[in-house]
């Protein structure tokens, strides 16, 4: 088994906010959103380019039935709102107060050239697309129990540190996993009464025992 310092010994480790000396950072304006404040809409003009510097942007896509499914979950250094098409295929909201890197891409090209623009886009796209994978593959063939553990893990994993904060709630956490937030939240306890997990309040946990929570995501 593999233990976790409680938490008297550490203390959540954010996510640093500088982000790579590229391109992005060089003419990127930087831009503040408060908490749940869009950042851009479903269907807008998809001519800007994003980079998180602090906080942490949620993108989700509104269906004609009322349902909000999450695309993904952006920290600092991340690259967003990248599109194949003119538009926003999703939009993206501040989950927290957040600074955000903004460029126009024909500006982009233009300080930069072509390839470095290429360069930053590839990456970012490589990203994305592995996100995606490991999203469907959580959605179509995890159980319940190995949804939220794969999540918890994904995130300590993020967030580096073996105390964790949560900067989404569990409507979105629900959203995001496909699940009900009873389900989320009837996992969550499932999960601390077993000793793996532990949670202070709502927006922090540490994992007690890391193989423990790796064996149930795994099934």
């Amino acid at each position: 088994m593999t233990f976790i310092p409680s938490f008297d010994q550490a203390r959540a480790t954010p996510v640093a906010e500088t982000g790579p000396d590229d391109l992005m950072s060089r003419i990127g304006v930087q831009m503040t959103f408060a908490k749940d404040e869009e950042i851009y809409g479903q269907g807008e003009n998809a001519d800007l380019v994003y980079r998180v510097v602090s906080g942490t942007v949620r993108t989700s896509r509104f269906m004609p039935d009322g349902r909000r499914p999450i695309g993904d979950f952006y920290y600092a250094g991340d690259l967003f709102g990248l599109e194949t098409g003119d538009e926003h295929a999703m939009a993206a909201e501040a989950l927290s107060d957040c600074t955000v890197l903004v460029a126009n891409r024909q500006a982009l090209r233009a300080a930069g050239g072509e390839e470095e623009l290429k360069r930053l886009m590839w990456a970012a796209t490589v990203r994305d697309l592995e996100s995606a994978r490991e999203h469907l593959t959580l959605l179509v063939r995890k159980s319940a129990c190995e949804r939220v553990a794969s999540f918890l893990l994904g995130l300590a994993a993020r967030r580096q540190g073996a105390h964790v904060e949560l900067a989404m709630g569990r409507q979105d956490t629900a959203d995001y996993l496909g699940l009900t937030i009873e389900t989320v939240s009837r996992m969550i306890t499932q999960l601390q009464a077993a000793k793996v997990v532990e949670f202070k309040g709502s927006r922090l946990f540490r994992i007690c025992d890391v193989q423990a929570l790796q064996e149930m995501a795994a099934g």
